[in-house]
């Protein structure tokens, strides 16, 4: 037999979480064409002695904000520097299309603390011309769209403060087939962001429906992830129960609130007994969002120049700031629940680069002012262009709910100027800290939770597992070695170990560094059935 890259000797984990054993697999034409205990050489292309290494199918990112991102770099290093082959776009309810023309400079005016800016003129309207764009890119990844409900609903009602009437749901509800129609394989939901919040339940559950019809997941970033967090949960597993749609949580965490972790890990149980459910997590105790989601829901109506009229009319600045002191029923006050000095700017456009890397507090106290008036005053400088990381956990509260057997691994990883360290080092820190160092998991069920079961998720059965015939996205790396070194400090660096990335049989990393490789691509083929 002939290939064109035979890896002898490895210690495979298969991504079904079956033992690890030690094995030759051999690539050729994109697929895994043998595994075998001892596959002959004569004819290889390239022989790669992987004794003592281990080698994993290619991870899955179940919460990727690179939409926009391949339009500025395709190769995606961060991502595929960690081992990441394939990612799930548009999560939070918000993605570029579908997008009325009239509206798109402010949908890119919201989006770009979360996804960039993208090209300079959005040339598409349609989810389907959005997708052309972005293969057109040439990713180095495999991007897999899903739809956003509160694109969905920016598209067809704008961002105010309202219910759909009748003709506007099916609308609603029409635009989610084609979405799902052009590819996209789960329905995200933001009910923190604009215009998601503004949804009630009811809405909710009829546009479920739709991905009901096809068994795409919901994957909603719930309400309230602070102290309403288990009542949020539940609104979304009632969703599902009632529907019958599988229901995937986003990046499952308790922003304070340590006392529920145990309410919560019971909610799971008993939920898990009536949906099909799971959920990923990041493993830090930060998030990372754009700082328009510290102000009230109220300030967000109307849109991003809405917005930015608001934090800048003195008035409405005084009121804003007051609720934020005060607070308002129901509604999750990350300002009060992180507090200013753990909430630091990780973006900021022209001409406050330099708040960039620092608190609330400290440019609170810089200004002489309250630190809500110092984020209000980014936001308008910036024209909303500002992203913050905020600390809202400890170790030990990521580390319980990650000791759940439902969790998948999302990096929900935030391109800027200094992002928070999970872009580059979420899969390192899973497998290579929690997993091989600590044995929090073990290796085989965190390579399963990266690979196996999340392509199984997301109904990509041509890959995530070790296996002849499928799809060689593959990760070698040194045990040893790989670890995650990414810090809030210096957040921009790619762990160490990793040897050998492919996609599609394509490398990507070679001994540790990227070659800028863009082998990767969109998935446009639909759940819809022909």
């Amino acid at each position: 037999m002939s290939w064109e890259l035979l890896i002898r000797g490895a210690t495979v984990a298969d991504g079904d979480g079956g033992p690890l054993r030690v094995a030759d697999v051999a690539v050729d034409g994109g697929r895994i064409a043998a595994v075998a205990p001892e596959l002959g050489a004569d004819g290889a292309g390239e022989v790669l002695d992987a004794d003592g290494l281990l080698l994993c199918p290619g991870f899955v990112d179940m919460h990727a904000h690179s939409a926009l991102e391949p339009f500025a770099r395709p190769a995606l290093e961060p991502k595929v520097a960690q081992g990441f082959t394939t990612e799930l776009l548009h999560p939070d309810g918000l993605a570029p299309a579908p997008v009325e023309p009239a509206r798109r400079d402010d949908r890119r005016a919201y989006l770009v603390g979360l996804e960039g800016a993208g090209p300079q003129e959005w040339g598409w309207s349609s989810f389907a011309e959005y997708l052309d764009a972005l293969a057109a890119t040439g990713p180095a990844t495999t991007l897999v769209p899903s739809v956003g409900h509160g694109a969905v609903r920016d598209f067809v009602i704008g961002s105010e403060d309202r219910a759909p009437d009748a003709a506007e749901l099916d609308r609603m509800r029409a635009a989610i087939r084609d979405c799902l129609d052009a590819g996209a394989r789960t329905l995200s939901f933001g009910m923190i962001y604009l215009p998601g919040l503004y949804a009630a339940t009811d809405e909710l559950e009829l546009v479920a429906q739709e991905a009901a019809r096809v068994g795409a997941p919901l994957v909603p970033h719930v309400r309230n992830e602070a102290g309403g967090s288990i009542e949020a949960i539940e609104e979304f597993v009632g969703i599902a129960k009632r529907t019958g749609a599988p229901l995937h949580l986003s990046h499952l965490k308790l922003v304070g609130h340590a006392e529920l972790v145990e309410p919560l890990l019971a909610l799971l149980d008993r939920a898990a007994g009536e949906v099909d459910l799971t959920f990923d997590q990041y493993p830090y105790g930060a998030g990372s969002t754009i700082l328009t989601a510290l102000l009230p829901a109220w300030a967000l109506a109307g849109g991003a120049a809405k917005v930015l009229a608001r934090v800048s009319d003195d008035d409405t600045r005084a009121r804003i700031v007051n609720d934020c002191e005060a607070g308002l029923p129901g509604w999750e006050n990350l300002y009060v629940a992180c507090g200013p000095e753990r909430i630091f700017i990780a973006q900021a456009g022209a001409p406050r680069a330099d708040a960039v890397g620092r608190t609330l507090a400290e440019i609170a106290d810089e200004r002489r002012c309250h630190p809500m008036v110092a984020a209000l005053d980014l936001l308008r400088d910036c024209d909303l262009d500002v992203a913050m990381v905020d600390h809202y956990a400890t170790e030990e509260v990521v580390r319980a709910l990650f000791s759940h057997p439902l969790g998948l691994v999302g990096s929900d990883g935030i391109y800027g100027a200094h992002p928070h360290p999970r872009l580059y080092g979420t899969a390192a820190r899973v497998l290579g800290r929690y997993a091989l160092r600590e044995r929090l998991i073990s290796v085989e069920a965190a390579v399963a939770r990266l690979s196996g079961r999340a392509a199984d998720r997301i109904g990509l059965h041509d890959r995530g597992r070790v296996r002849e015939g499928l799809r060689a996205d593959l990760v070698l790396l040194d045990p040893g070695a790989f670890v995650d070194t990414a810090t809030y400090e210096q957040p921009c660096q790619t762990p160490p170990g990793v040897v050998r990335v492919l996609v599609g049989g394509e490398a990507v990393v070679r001994d540790g560094a990227t070659t800028g490789a863009r082998p990767g691509g969109v998935v446009r083929t639909s759940l819809i059935p022909t």
